[in-house]
């Protein structure tokens, strides 16, 4: 039987996570990390990660969520450190346009790695595990506030609001022809 651990006390997460962000910025290749994330803008195509955030739009959002996006990381990375290196209990509640932004991060895998190995910490990151019920109030928006305030509602939308927007959204595309979410479509290009 696997033992479940506790998460950690939110403040000492908090703590970490100062520690941890600060040691990235102050990284040698922060630089180039931010300008090759902030690049792969060309690929941000998901129908249901940034589009949940009011008045979208890719040129003024992407540096604030890339602030985000580097402290979720540094988050997860201190619930892991501090909780007993346990992946499954890393993948704390995060917001959906802020996890978008950490899979852009995470596709510059070289850099990020370098960064990571020089200021100590794992990046903890698995797709199937990840959760998009963050909610104000809960573990991970108590460790944030611990850590640098209140997150900007802008970026952190809790998963309810998330999913009543999503729903607005799939109405939306499903007018323009896109159905599940972007998932499908009916465009006939050759017929176009």
């Amino acid at each position: 039987m696997t033992e479940v651990l506790a998460l950690p006390e939110a403040a000492s997460v908090a703590a970490r996570a100062r520690e941890i962000m600060a040691a990235i910025q102050a990284d040698e290749e922060f630089a180039a990390f931010c300008a090759a994330a902030l690049k792969y803008d060309e690929a941000w195509t998901c129908f249901t990660g940034f589009p949940v955030i009011a008045n979208w739009d890719l040129d003024s959002d992407k540096r604030p969520l890339l602030t985000e996006g580097m402290r979720a990381l540094a988050l997860k990375a201190a619930v892991f450190e501090l909780g007993g290196q346990d992946e499954d209990m890393t993948e704390i509640p995060i917001a959906v346009p802020v996890d978008e932004m950490m899979h852009a991060m995470i596709a510059q895998p070289q850099l990020l790695a370098r960064i990571a190995d020089r200021v100590g910490f794992a990046v903890i990151h698995q797709t199937d595990q990840e959760h998009h019920d963050y909610t104000p109030g809960d573990y991970t928006h108590t460790a944030y506030v611990a850590a640098w305030g209140t997150p900007p509602e802008r970026y952190w939308v809790g998963h309810v609001e998330a999913a009543r927007r999503l729903t607005i959204l799939e109405d939306r595309y499903a007018a323009a022809g896109f159905r599940n979410s972007g998932k499908a479509h009916s465009i006939n290009f050759a017929a176009a």
